[in-house]
């Protein structure tokens, strides 16, 4: 594909791209960290080491299931751009999207477009932004909605937490009855996306009779991921995802549509701040749910 930006390329990505897409990511998205910094907030840092490598793991995956979702755009011989995508059934989802900060102009709008050709036929639409506006204006003209979204970080007051009887470790047997609930929840199952999930962190389950849930939590305490038939179900997830870090915990994702969790965070004595959206196309945000940044 040729875009009317004289010397560039938008082409499908090859596997030797990967470690340069993974690059471009993590130095648009610095740019994209500091430029949204908080007064209060930390100096933003470079993806760490063992980061850059789950990246690089996913992404390889990516491509061998979902090669024409995945593209990079070449400026006069040089790639300065990238986009991933998957399709999950119905559902299309924007893994990461990103341009290097030098070469802004005239390249994102037809690396999306290309990506995008990877969702024709899907019924619905899911992406996370960052707060860049340019990303903003594109996921619009794009026809998707965009919600705000919430992070919780601190340390955990586990003096308000409930009852965790019922959370158990997931096991491989669990599989086909978390995809089961990810079609109730989202519309569509996860199928291997929940081996990728369990790679990079633990995931713990409920199932009950009555109702079920899982959480995938990150080595560092992060919540990566969590979808459950209720809203008490998935409070009791949480609070069983936070309540075992003995450091700081972080819950990022949390959209307007799950107040559950914004009610468990609060009450852990976590601090809430805004950050990014989540843009949905012909669905509502998922709830009761916390998606995850790049498998949505």
């Amino acid at each position: 594909m040729a875009e009317s930006r004289e010397g560039l390329v938008v082409r499908p990505m090859r596997l030797e791209d990967v470690e340069v897409a993974e690059q471009i990511s993590a130095e648009a998205f610095l740019q994209v960290d500091r430029a949204t910094r908080r007064a209060t907030d930390p100096e933003p840092e470079r993806r760490p080491a063992a980061r850059s490598q789950r990246w690089i793991d996913r992404t390889s995956s990516l491509l061998a299931t979902d090669g024409p979702g995945c593209w990079v755009a070449d400026l006069d011989g040089r790639t300065v751009g990238m986009a991933t995508s998957l399709r999950r059934e119905t559902l299309w989802a924007l893994a990461t999207f990103a341009v290097l900060p030098d070469a802004q102009g005239g390249i994102g709008r037809p690396l999306l477009e290309a990506a995008l050709q990877h969702s024709v036929g899907c019924l619905r639409g899911m992406l996370s932004s960052s707060s860049d506006p340019r990303a903003v204006r594109r996921y619009l003209a794009a026809g998707f909605d965009l919600h705000p979204q919430m992070v919780m970080t601190g340390q955990v007051d586990r003096s308000a937490a409930p009852s965790l009887r019922g959370v158990r470790e997931a096991t491989p047997g669990d599989l086909d009855e978390l995809d089961s609930l990810d079609r109730r929840v989202r519309g569509a199952g996860r199928g291997h996306d929940h081996l990728l999930l369990a790679q990079t962190g633990r995931a713990m389950v409920v199932t009950d009779r009555a109702s079920s849930g899982y959480v995938y939590v990150g080595d560092t305490g992060s919540v990566l991921a969590l979808a459950a038939t209720d809203r008490r179900t998935a409070s009791r997830l949480l609070w069983a995802a936070i309540s075992r870090s003995d450091g700081e915990v972080e819950v990022p994702h949390v959209t307007g549509a799950n107040q559950w969790a914004l009610r468990v965070g609060l009450d852990a004595g976590l601090t809430v701040r805004t950050e990014g959206y989540l843009g949905v196309r012909g669905m509502k945000p998922p709830a009761p749910y916390l998606h995850h940044g790049a498998l949505l």
